[in-house]
């Protein structure tokens, strides 16, 4: 059957179908990143649907993330900063792709050297992937807020999140991961050794990120290794794409004593032109993607929509008040029909609760308990109770209650005295009280209430 809906609608939504099956499969983003212009033409058509239908809303957010995500590996931050931006404005219930687009945009703030920032943007993630139950991803967010706080110098924070993640999961690239903030962590404790000791843990589990290499290159530096500090700052240079982690290297390379002024720096990076004027267009298109997130997350809110939003309610609440208005005769009888109900049942319940103490009197003032009982047959014991109480046996053995157990709560409910229930069960006379309290505990009750307890059950089940 064909979709009534426009073509040209059908058709970005195929597009973003495919996106997403591609990031499933692990093949979104590679050299190419797809077809560049047609996953735009998808996101511009969802765009502009969006704004006259909801109903566009989910399949626009997916685009919006694609889209961002294949600008920023092209090094657009700013263009994909905004498309992230315009996915969590799409009101979209996709707790899954709302978490990678804070993520998203958690990285960019990162890079930008933003961590506070940065550190909000993973929170929020945290708490989309939380919401839709993916576990896994939750955990990975809180090593990035880690990361982030220990940028800032804030150890005690760091542990206790690492602490979550290990003892929550066991993805052993997670773990691995984990050395990252605990290394840069003791490097703001100016922890030296823990700084080799924790990114050499990473580097025999082939974690060879930028931020475990400069850790590395720094802790050699302060410790005056120099050849070791400029090996891993080599390395750095060239795999990483944070201006800080940049800069860092190239402080190293020139000044392994860390003696030297910032002038050494800038004297080196005079000489590496190509590579300083990267780093500034970079720095400033991050930058310029931090405003504007940051004018984002403090903009007023549109009150076009806040007006229109009042002037449905007051339409929607009209038409409803006039229907109660129309109903309301009804919904007064039906009120006047359920309170003669509540009340008939009442007294229904005050009547059968006579007739329990009526019965539990007479049995208990017969000089032959044991016979009208039929004590010594326990099944025709049962029937009787059932007879007489409704159903009482039946409900106590569904309470998992021993024979004995059963006998005992019969006793109780005729309001027999204990030397009368000792005589009854074969049981010692000063025994009787805390065997009582034993099966009082059991029915979720004391045995002071038990009889009442008792009454209710057979009463109302």
């Amino acid at each position: 059957m064909m979709s009534c809906a426009p073509k040209a609608l059908r058709e970005a939504e195929e597009v973003v179908a495919q996106a997403d099956s591609m990031r499933a499969a692990g093949q979104m983003y590679g050299i190419d990143a797809g077809d560049s212009a047609t996953l735009a033409q998808a996101y511009e058509t969802l765009g502009s649907l969006s704004l006259f239908n909801f109903h566009f809303s989910p399949s626009y957010a997916h685009a919006c993330y694609h889209y961002g995500k294949l600008l920023r590996a092209k090094e657009y931050p700013v263009e994909a900063m905004q498309c992230f931006i315009n996915a969590t404005h799409s009101r979209t219930r996709d707790y899954h792709i709302l978490g990678r687009v804070y993520s998203n945009m958690g990285d960019i703030a990162h890079l930008a050297g933003e961590f506070p920032l940065a550190y909000d943007m993973y929170e929020r993630s945290g708490q989309m992937y939380l919401h839709n139950g993916d576990s896994l991803l939750y955990y990975y967010d809180l090593y990035n807020m880690a990361f982030e706080l220990a940028e800032q110098g804030k150890k005690e924070k760091v542990y206790k999140l690492i602490h979550i993640i290990e003892n929550h999961t066991d993805d052993k690239n997670l773990l691995t991961l984990a050395f990252a903030p605990k290394a840069i962590a003791c490097k703001n404790e100016a922890q030296y050794d823990s700084m080799l000791y924790y990114t050499g843990l990473a580097l025999e589990y082939q974690q060879y990120e930028p931020c475990i290499l400069l850790c590395r290159a720094q802790a050699y530096s302060f410790l005056g290794q120099k050849d070791s500090a400029i090996f891993y700052a080599q390395q750095v240079t060239t795999q990483s794409e944070s201006l800080f982690e940049l800069n860092n290297a190239l402080y190293i390379l020139t000044n392994d004593d860390n003696s030297k002024d910032i002038a050494a720096v800038r004297e080196v990076a005079a000489e590496r032109s190509d590579t300083q004027k990267l780093l500034e267009i970079r720095q400033g298109k991050l930058s310029q993607a931090v405003q504007l997130l940051e004018q984002d997350l403090h903009r007023k809110p549109d009150l076009a929509w806040l007006y229109a939003i009042i002037v449905t309610l007051l339409l929607v609440g009209s038409v409803i008040g006039l229907y109660i208005y129309k109903k309301r005769q009804k919904h007064q009888l039906l009120s006047q029909h359920i309170s003669a109900l509540e009340n008939k049942t009442e007294t229904t319940i005050v009547q059968m609760r006579q007739q329990v103490e009526e019965r539990c009197l007479v049995l208990m003032r017969s000089s032959s308990l044991k016979k009208d009982l039929q004590w010594n047959d326990y099944e025709a014991l049962c029937h009787f109770t059932n007879q007489q109480f409704y159903f009482l046996a039946d409900k106590l053995q569904q309470k998992g209650l021993s024979e004995k157990e059963i006998r005992l709560c019969i006793l109780s409910l005729i309001n027999c005295s204990y030397d009368t229930m000792a005589e009854m069960l074969f049981y010692a006379p000063n025994g009787v009280g805390k065997f009582k309290l034993r099966v009082a505990k059991k029915l979720g009750t004391t045995a002071k209430k038990m009889r009442e307890f008792l009454i209710d059950m057979a009463i109302l089940g």
